[in-house]
This record gives structure tokens, C-alpha cells and sequence, in this order.
């Protein structure tokens, strides 16, 4: 992850925003040498899907202009239902009898034509928890999906030359700026507008990954629908200003019962996890997103589990210069994660 090569840009396309960001080396670590962040008008991109795709593009170009970034090479990122990220248990085999069967052993697995997909994977360390068998990490994504985001790129006037999964990238981001230990089972938890990324990682091997259809839009419609306000000035209230006459106060209510909701996906998802991982173990929730921000959560959220809660804070070693880039870290630090992951990619990456 720290080679020295040439760096690519990360553009992490949300449903309700676009973020860029470029690293340099520095020392050890990293130093941002470019960011931005540009809003998408409202239902440009649905459950990971580009419906409006000039507004994409706009929102790429304004994005670019802002950062004021030369590099044309980005990398990308996709979540929803068109990605498939699994565990599988396999014979033991070498890599090239694993290359030549894993379309056949993917078709098992993944509910597309393998047709459709593009696929990629990694054997896990470990012994696959019996004899003469073991764990391969295998990712699918739909082709055309990939073609809608690398084409709003390419028609932003940029190069894609990675095409990666939000709940890796933010994992990419996690493993920069944190002492990842095997003994440690964390929940990387990301609260987009549309979807939330979990990905519960032990060191730095991924566990489990699953995306939810739920997200702070849902929050954002719900005090719409209460007070009669636009999706504009219900954000707003949400993110704690007042707005025509409603205060931040009225609408806590509100958001405590979506809260409620939300955390009901996050409870089947971890039963579900418990179901078929071999230990039941979560330690810690790191958090990013800009809908973690959202009243209440995160202390809902640790309540709720008996499991501490702290942010993901994606500039803890990579260092940001809030003077050059307009904005503070700490503003912008939990909605910069996947796009700082992705930054930390370079070209050739699998």
C-alpha cells in the first residue's frame, strides 16, 4: 500500500456528493496535495446507480477545477447491489489451477451471469478452517455498472485506471492511519446518504462485507415529510441549523425513530454475521460518512451493542493542510474516508 509510484487521484462518487483527493508521500505517510468536495443534485445516483449521469459528470469537472489537480488518472469505486463481496471455501489448489477454475466456482456464488461481471479475488491467509482446503475473497461487479462510472469519468475529461469497492477503500483508509491488530475484530462502518458499507475486518483481513440499502437520506426525507419542508432545507435542519421554523431541536424525535431503523438493519446484519463467522467477537465501530453526523447516532449506536464507538478519522497520520484546501480536517474527515482510501491506490493495484 505504501509504494512510492506514481500517484493516482481518489474520486469517490456518493449519491450526494463528489470528493477528490491526491496524496503525496511524505516520510512514512502521506500529506493531501488536493481536495474537494462538490454536491450532485438530489437523485443523480440511486442505490449506487448513475440516473442523471451529465449531473455526475458536472459535479466530476466542478470537483477537479476546485482541487486544481493536473493528474488525470483516478480511481474509482462502486457499492450497492450490482457488487458481490464473498467468502468462499475452496480445495487447496495453486494459483494457476485457482485462476483457471474461479469463473466456474464463482457461478456458484454470485446470483449474475458470469457473463456480466467482472471478477476478482484473493486467497485469505489461513488454512480455511479445515485440512487441505482454504479462504478466497471473491469480488463481483457488474460490467455495466462499471462502464456507467468510468464513462461519467471519461466524459469529465479524466483517466480511470482503477475501478475499486467502497467497503475496501474505506478498510485502504482505515489501515493508513490505524495499528491494525489480528487479535482485534473492528466494524468499519460507513453512513452514506443511500447505503451504508460494513466491512468487519480482524488485522487486516476482511471477514465479512455487506452493503445496506438505508442511508442519512432517509433521515433527511423523514423530516421533509413531518414539517413539510424541501429535501434542501430539511438537510439542513438535520445537520443541526435551523430553517424556516423549524429549529434543530424539533426535529430530534424524528431522527431518534429513523436512528431506530437504521440500527435495526445494522442488528440483522451482525446476527447474520454471528450466524456464519466462527467467533461471535466485535470489539470496536469505527464510523465515517457524513450521515454518522447525523443527531444521536453514534451514541444510539454504542447503547444499543455495548460495543465503544469512535470516528474514523482518515487524516490521523496523512497530514491536511487546511489553509490550502479551504476547509478544516475535521470538517471534511468523514466524508473524505473513500476517497482517501482510494487515493492510496496505485495503477496495477488488484
Amino acid at each position: 500500500m505504501f509504494g512510492r509510484n506514481k500517484s493516482i487521484v481518489g474520486l469517490d462518487i456518493g449519491s450526494s456528493a463528489v470528493k477528490v483527493v491526491e496524496l503525496k508521500a511524505a516520510g512514512k505517510s502521506f500529506r493531501v496535495v488536493a481536495f474537494a468536495r462538490e454536491d450532485m443534485a438530489p437523485d443523480s445516483i440511486v442505490d449506487g446507480a448513475i440516473i442523471d449521469a451529465a449531473s455526475a459528470t458536472d459535479a466530476i469537472r466542478r470537483a477537479f477545477a476546485r482541487a486544481g489537480t493536473k493528474n488525470r488518472e483516478v480511481a474509482a469505486s462502486l457499492s450497492g447491489n450490482a457488487v458481490i463481496v464473498k467468502k468462499i471455501n475452496l480445495p487447496q489448489m495453486t494459483d494457476v489451477e485457482l485462476a483457471e477454475s474461479i469463473r466456474w466456482e464463482a457461478e456458484q456464488y454470485i446470483p449474475f451471469d458470469v457473463q456480466d461481471v467482472n471478477l476478482d479475488y484473493q486467497v485469505l491467509p489461513g488454512d480455511g478452517g479445515g485440512k487441505n482446503t482454504m479462504d478466497v475473497l471473491l469480488v463481483a461487479a457488474k460490467k455495466d455498472k462499471i462502464a456507467d462510472y468510468t464513462g461519467v469519468i471519461t466524459q469529465a475529461g479524466r483517466v480511470p485506471v482503477v475501478v475499486d469497492v467502497d467497503a475496501f477503500a474505506v478498510q485502504n483508509a482505515f489501515e493508513a492511519n490505524y495499528d491494525t491488530d489480528p487479535g482485534v475484530v473492528t466494524v468499519l462502518l460507513n453512513m452514506g446518504a443511500s447505503a451504508i458499507n460494513m466491512n468487519i475486518v480482524s488485522g487486516a483481513a476482511s471477514l465479512f462485507t455487506r452493503d445496506m440499502s438505508i442511508g442519512g437520506n432517509a433521515h433527511t426525507e423523514a423530516v421533509q415529510r413531518e414539517f413539510n419542508l424541501t429535501f434542501e432545507r430539511a438537510e439542513q435542519v438535520k445537520q443541526g441549523h435551523a430553517a424556516d421554523t423549524v429549529s434543530a431541536a424539533d426535529v430530534l424525535p424524528v431522527l431518534k425513530a429513523v436512528n431506530e431503523i437504521v440500527l435495526l438493519e445494522i442488528q440483522k446484519t451482525f446476527d447474520f454475521y454471528r450466524a456464519t463467522a466462527p467467533s461471535d467477537r466485535l470489539d470496536r465501530v469505527m464510523v465515517c460518512g457524513g450521515s454518522a453526523r447525523v443527531a444521536g447516532f453514534t451514541e444510539a449506536l454504542a447503547e444499543r451493542f455495548g460495543i465503544p464507538v469512535e470516528p474514523l478519522d482518515p487524516f490521523r497520520r496523512i497530514a491536511f493542510d487546511a489553509g490550502k484546501a479551504g476547509v478544516s480536517a475535521e470538517d471534511v474527515a468523514p466524508t473524505a474516508v473513500v476517497a482517501v482510501g482510494l487515493a492510496l491506490r496505485r495503477r496495477g493495484d488488484r
